[in-house]
């Protein structure tokens, strides 16, 4: 059964945006375990093998939040915001390891086959990453439904309730960016 909309999480955070000190402490001792699940999520699905951990990805994408607080109003409105900052630190990680394989840390690489298929998925991601950028300029609420789904892991009600919208609504903008996504990746950046 979802959370009401008066869940422990929607109440902390309510209290972290008054200015308490101790309510993301609360918020992140209910959500812990969820936000470690979508960062090894994140992991399999878009990054193959790389040097973060879930732990790492996660504690990287607290650390954003902390410096900058994010405005979340509930429950799912917050892991969309700590989805989109896991999302930000693998695309900068992804950026940089791309970085570092053009010579930005002078060292000489052996490619094997085993590498390839690493630079492959870092590739992917960034496509990917440049893709949902690219839909986000086109539309919106596709976007954010899309990336509510795959990223957040948010059910149709959830990402209806975070939008402010109608489930039919969520369905239609799921079809056209799964379609959107599918035809854009097939044809390349």
């Amino acid at each position: 059964m979802p959370p009401s909309p008066d869940s422990p999480i929607t109440s902390l955070l309510k209290k972290w945006r008054e200015g308490s000190g101790t309510a993301l402490e609360g918020v992140l001792d209910e959500a812990y375990d969820r936000l470690k699940l979508i960062a090894r999520q994140r992991l399999h699905r878009f990054a193959g093998p790389v040097t973060l951990s879930a732990t790492d990805l996660l504690h990287e994408a607290l650390v954003g939040v902390v410096e900058t607080p994010i405005q979340a109003g509930n429950r799912g409105q917050f892991f969309a915001a700590m989805s989109l900052a896991m999302r930000s630190v693998l695309v900068d990680h992804a950026r940089a390891r791309g970085a570092l394989k053009r010579g930005g840390d002078r060292l000489r690489i052996t490619l094997n086959d085993e590498t390839l298929v690493e630079d492959e998925r870092v590739m992917d991601m960034l496509a990917l990453d440049e893709a949902l950028s690219k839909l986000e300029g086109l539309d919106p609420r596709a976007a954010a439904v899309l990336h509510l789904t795959y990223f957040a892991g948010l059910d149709r009600r959830e990402i209806a309730e975070v939008l402010e919208t109608s489930i039919s609504t969520i369905d239609r903008s799921l079809r056209f960016s799964r379609a959107w996504l599918k035809m854009t990746l097939a044809d390349g950046p």
